[in-house]
């Protein structure tokens, strides 16, 4: 079998804010609880796994979407009134970038999360 990632912890403040502000942006299914995490699965079942035991380490997380996925996703971060950039280092606001159509934004405890609609050098 070839390498696949199964899952990442995500160290956040608050783990039941940041997991469910994930997976409603995303249009995710629930949370899930397993052991001292609320767990996020994508569909190619990678799990982003939200620990608040240690506070927020800020981070970058990318989730390549379809142009479907991609418009609902951001109608549900227009919709809260939250800022987005066209590119990571915050400084082209309410912007999308040039690389098919993809845009960062930031979750509760801070994580620049970008959406994009297609790879980087494709």
């Amino acid at each position: 079998m070839p390498v696949q990632l199964n899952h990442t912890i995500v160290p956040v403040k608050d783990k039941q804010e940041s997991a469910e502000f994930l997976a409603e942006i995303l249009g995710l299914g629930p949370p899930r609880a397993f052991g001292p995490f609320l767990c996020v699965e994508t569909a190619n079942q990678v799990s982003l796994d939200f620990d608040d035991r240690w506070g927020a380490v800020s981070s970058h997380y990318a989730f390549l979407v379809t142009e479907e996925e991609f418009d609902a996703i951001f109608e549900r971060v227009r919709a809260r009134g939250l800022t987005y950039w066209a590119d990571p280092g915050h400084h082209q606001p309410n912007q999308l970038n040039a690389n098919g159509r993809g845009f960062y934004f930031e979750d509760p405890s801070g994580h620049n999360l970008e959406v994009l609609t297609r790879p980087y050098g494709s």
